[in-house]
């Protein structure tokens, strides 16, 4: 099967950058699941998870060398689909595998209770909403991974 290039940036470091055989992503329109040869096209990236599913290689005794899939958390950005070619530019973006739950938990319920205590205006309402959309798709993402009995390495 052929594959296409994901690259994944953000701000302060590129994330991700190899050959998968397919991406879902959350953009503000919905969910979509890119293919090789997709159809070119640029997309507003909404809070959500990042599916990643590889090919599976197997060497010559026939066991899989690879896991197939990764799981991350974004907060926004943009996506670039191209025929052969992925490039999301994340706001923020983070592995399953470290994301920490239990702060997460904490800064999703901080920002609710600001939220509903104090009289905030249209931008204050609008942060503290992205705050907790970003804390959701981040428990989700390592709720989802921790379900395939795979443990981070952050719960102390």
């Amino acid at each position: 099967m052929k594959d296409l290039k994901l690259k994944i940036v953000t701000p302060e470091k590129i994330l991700f950058e190899e050959k998968v055989s397919q991406v879902s992503i959350s953009t503000v329109m919905g969910e979509i699941t890119i293919l090789p040869n997709h159809i070119p096209l640029v997309s507003q990236l909404a809070s959500g998870e990042i599916v990643v599913k590889h090919n599976k290689k197997e060497d010559a005794s026939s066991i899989a060398l690879a896991k197939d899939e990764d799981l991350m958390a974004i907060s926004g950005g943009f996506v670039e689909v191209l025929p052969d070619q992925v490039v999301i530019l994340a706001d923020t973006a983070e592995r399953a595998e470290d994301i920490d739950e239990e702060r997460a938990e904490a800064a999703r319920q901080k920002a609710e209770e600001v939220l509903k205590t104090k009289l905030a205006d249209a931008e204050s309402f609008i942060m503290f909403r992205a705050q907790i959309e970003k804390e959701m798709a981040r428990l989700k993402v390592v709720r989802k991974y921790k379900k395939r009995g795979v443990r981070t390495g952050h719960n102390n």
